[in-house]
């Protein structure tokens, strides 16, 4: 059976997907813990941002988020009721080592270890992400990764995490996005640590470049059986308009957004606009120290970027008008799912790697009203992801190798500098009570997995 756009679907009309494709949700931990002072936990460059003034929208922080290190077992009840075979959750390198290095802070591995044992008993995969964003300040106070020796803390905070976890957790990621928080935070000044200098951005990618590598091989040696990659954000970038200059500084922001990362770590080089700018900072042999080999790509898209020439910026270019013709989420980011397919045919002929989506997932800030709360419908998310599955089908169809999808996000959360206004969980949180309602997004998310074949007899 096959829908209008030639998907095939099964008897429900949900698109069918080979046997022991993964199904999973995505979090991360400064987004939802919470408990940002309890248990010895160390402050993190995002618990330092917050406390800006104007940095985050109405002034929110992360300290209580979505209470998950208190509320956990119900969040993981939440994932089971769904039918997910997977998790994707980031540690919190501050949780486990408060000051970035040093001694280990036992309360925050024995959390790790009571979700991780939660997870499975539940049946559902743990996928763990080393870093997503959230930098010990301690660290940061000695350049961050400015810092060639950075690499090296992270180096040794892996090895912790591996020895620790790596019993029960065999699929890992290094970093989430690197590209964002490397852009965001050290040339736009959107994130900590808020500045925008080349020299420190250049600094800044190549030795995320460097840890990476690290954490690879201290991975590959401590976690028999490992499962390796990285997530990228990885989203076709086109100029906003066809002068020259709109096309350029597209090309170049493609290169710092899409390429400047998986291309170091999975090709062994820099792209061409940016590798000149960043040699001054390669030593010998740093190359082969990034480019280790993994086992997977992850890939976070959300839309396509439109970049233009923008000389008040720091490398000439920013983001463009999208076109009028696109619709949009509800925090005005433009919907066109043939950029998915792009992106994942780019990524696959590019670097030949399975791929799972990490991250795909619709913003709103419209909130229901509380005697709305029983049946919370948000028809726009279940087209969107509706789209996006479709989008992924076809690429199936045409030999991308697409593994597995985590949508963003189980819960609402905190959303970065827009704080909690912009909502993207398939569950609703009342950040008054903690209530967890599932939306219809949800219920449409647990019937899609349900109508999949399950895995052939024998498969992991």
């Amino acid at each position: 059976m096959a829908s209008q756009d030639g998907t095939d679907t099964g008897r429900t009309g949900m698109p069918l997907f080979p046997a022991g494709f993964l199904w999973g949700t995505s979090t991360s931990a400064y987004q939802i813990e919470g408990a940002t002072s309890e248990d010895g936990r160390g402050q993190s460059v995002w618990d330092s941002f917050c406390r800006m003034s104007g940095r985050v929208n109405n002034g929110h922080t992360g300290d209580v988020a979505c209470d998950h290190y208190h509320l956990w077992p119900g969040d993981v009840r939440l994932m089971r009721s769904l039918g997910v075979g997977a998790y994707r959750f980031s540690l919190a390198w501050p949780r486990l080592l408060p000051r970035g290095r040093g001694r280990a802070n036992e309360a925050g591995l024995d959390f790790y270890d009571r979700l991780i044992d939660g997870l499975l008993e539940a049946g559902i995969e743990p996928w763990a992400t080393l870093y997503h964003w959230d930098l010990p300040q301690a660290l940061d106070d000695l350049g961050g990764w400015t810092n060639r020796d950075c690499a090296g803390w992270f180096a040794d905070y892996a090895v912790l995490a591996a020895r620790r976890f790596g019993d029960r957790v065999k699929h890992w990621a290094t970093f989430n996005e690197f590209s964002v928080f490397t852009l965001f935070g050290y040339a736009f000044g959107w994130a900590p640590p808020s500045i925008s200098d080349r020299t420190a951005h250049l600094q800044a990618i190549h030795h995320v470049n460097l840890a990476h590598g690290d954490a690879v091989a201290v991975l590959r040696r401590s976690v028999p059986g490992a499962s390796i990659g990285a997530i990228h954000s990885f989203q076709t970038c086109r100029p906003s308009s066809e002068e020259p200059a709109d096309v350029e500084a597209a090309a170049l922001f493609d290169e710092h957004w899409n390429l400047c990362f998986p291309d170091a770590q999975i090709l062994g080089r820099y792209p061409p606009r940016i590798a000149a700018a960043i040699d001054p900072f390669v030593r010998a042999g740093d190359l082969a120290r990034v480019c280790q080999p993994v086992d997977w790509f992850g890939m976070n898209h959300y839309a396509p970027i439109y970049g233009h020439a923008d000389p008040q910026m720091l490398w000439g270019f920013g983001f463009g008008a999208v076109p009028d013709s696109l619709p949009r989420t509800g925090v005005g980011w433009p919907i066109d799912h043939s950029a998915f397919e792009t992106s994942l045919a780019l990524a696959w002929n590019r670097y030949r790697l399975p791929i799972y989506v990490t991250e795909n997932g619709f913003g709103t800030q419209s909130r229901p009203e509380p005697d709305e709360r029983a049946e919370i419908d948000d028809p726009a998310r279940v087209a969107y992801l509706e789209g996006s599955v479709a989008a992924m089908r076809r690429s199936l169809d045409q030999g991308i190798g697409v593994k597995g999808y985590f949508v963003w996000s189980l819960l609402d959360n905190f959303e970065w500098g827009a704080g909690y206004g912009d909502r993207f969980g398939i569950v609703f949180v009342d950040y008054r009570t903690q209530e967890r309602i599932p939306k219809a997004s949800a219920r449409w998310y647990a019937a899609l997995i349900g109508a999949q074949p399950p895995p052939a007899p024998g498969a992991e």
